[in-house]
């Protein structure tokens, strides 16, 4: 047993220079955890409260001084002297102090800040990797470690671009490899053959919040047309070594008064039956593993449909649909709604809740991604649960900007570290 001795918090900033809350969390033994919380541009509005200062003074509003205060005046009071390894009780003292259904009243940042930093504080009390410690909360899962498959982020449309493409995301997924290094080398030189393709047909190498490129291209299939372009002048093998993926992000195009999604990229409104037919179509026409969020966040029967039609051909993905809520989980997987589920720490805004998340996930066979936020930090925390949890899948952005850098260079020391370590790109392979 070690006692937490100390808990402080402070205002900094994440990668979109906004505000956002960092907590040390202090043993009696002297050990430090510090964990800062994401956020997020396109946020589903089931997720658990982001608490902001909103006035109009400093940071056009968007301080989380209050969320700081909570955590500084509030929530240390009642955690301070507690075992920092009960991570369970400590999650659940902060979960009742706040007493609401998505943590309005503290905050799901200033109570997630804490949650982490805790876990962080306790692996180095523990004198231990932070995935051997979280490997703990596993079960009576094997303890072997897989790398998992990185869900590379590099053409941008949607909320995430100033462009007529309507998917938010396009990504790489590198499949078809035996280690997690050799799969990221692939993705670096795809991106990098990605950009001298955009430079040579006078198309934006502009960067936007994720590290993707963001050129003004006229229609999602020129996207996905590009994408491979590059990949075969990688020298790559299409379908066999390299997949695509999607985030649709479809709630952002949905329109709730006429319930219907609007397409910039045509100018043209999609029922849910006609998109349904558009995502079949697509699947068919190109070798794409995974759609994440392909319908609105509350279509529940689209999705049922969906995932019937072409959920043993594809993964799809809830984020917006599950926002890593055990209770939406439960529902979705009760109505046979998508085959995977996208985590995100501050959806929910707590690790134990996340822990909860994904057993319920694992048990019913769905397939589990962990994911950044497009307003991330230099935190490194996903990717060591990815590989304590052997979550399969990790999407931290492209193969540029620090933010999401970091992320994929931690799993190339965590790889190091275990030397005899496995990568889940065969794994998935076969399914």
């Amino acid at each position: 047993m070690s006692k937490i001795k100390n808990i402080f918090s402070r205002q900094i900033l994440d990668s979109r220079g906004n505000p956002t809350i960092e907590t040390d969390v202090i043993t009696e033994n002297g050990k430090l955890g510090r964990y800062s919380v994401p956020s997020g541009a396109s946020t589903g509005i089931h997720e658990a409260l982001e608490l902001r200062d909103n006035i109009n003074s400093d940071y056009l509003g968007k301080g989380v001084l209050k969320a700081v205060a909570n955590v500084n005046n509030i929530i240390s009071k009642k955690i301070i002297g507690e075992n920092v390894f009960d991570q369970n009780k400590i999650d659940d003292i902060m979960i009742s102090l706040d007493g609401t259904e998505n943590k309005s009243n503290l905050g799901a940042n200033a109570i997630l800040s804490v949650s982490m930093a805790t876990a962080k504080a306790a692996a180095q009390d523990q004198n231990i990797s932070l995935y051997s410690y979280l490997s703990n909360f596993r079960g009576n899962d094997s303890l072997n470690f897989k790398l998992p498959v990185p869900m590379m982020n590099i053409l941008n449309g949607g909320s995430h671009a100033d462009n007529l493409i309507d998917i938010q995301e396009f990504m790489i997924m590198p499949i078809g490899f035996n280690k997690f290094s050799d799969a990221l080398k692939s993705g670096v030189e795809i991106f990098h053959h990605l950009k001298s393709l955009l430079k040579k047909q006078s198309y934006s190498t502009n960067v936007g919040d994720e590290g993707g490129f963001a050129p003004n291209l006229d229609s999602n299939e020129k996207a996905l047309d590009i994408i491979l372009e590059a990949i075969d002048l990688s020298g790559y093998k299409i379908g066999k070594e390299i997949f695509l993926s999607l985030d649709v992000a479809a709630s952002e195009l949905y329109n709730l008064k006429t319930k219907k999604y609007y397409f910039k990229s045509n100018n043209k409104e999609f029922d849910s039956d006609d998109l349904i037919s558009y995502w079949s179509k697509i699947v068919s026409e190109y070798p794409i593993y995974s759609i994440e969020d392909p319908l609105h966040e509350d279509d529940w029967d689209s999705w049922e449909i969906l995932t019937k039609k072409i959920g043993s051909k594809v993964q799809i993905v809830g984020d917006d649909l599950f926002v890593t809520n055990v209770k939406r989980l439960s529902f979705g997987i009760e109505n046979n709604c998508a085959n995977s589920i996208l985590l995100k720490f501050n959806q929910v805004g707590s690790l134990s809740e996340t822990i909860e998340t994904i057993k319920l996930a694992k048990l019913n066979d769905y397939n589990t991604i962990i994911s950044h936020r497009s307003g991330e930090t230099e935190d490194t925390m996903i990717s060591d649960m990815s590989v304590a949890f052997n979550l399969g899948q990790i999407k931290t952005g492209s193969l540029c900007r620090t933010d999401r850098v970091c992320k994929y260079n931690q799993l190339i020391r965590i790889e190091e570290e275990l030397k005899s370590s496995s990568y889940f790109g065969q794994e998935l392979l076969k399914k």
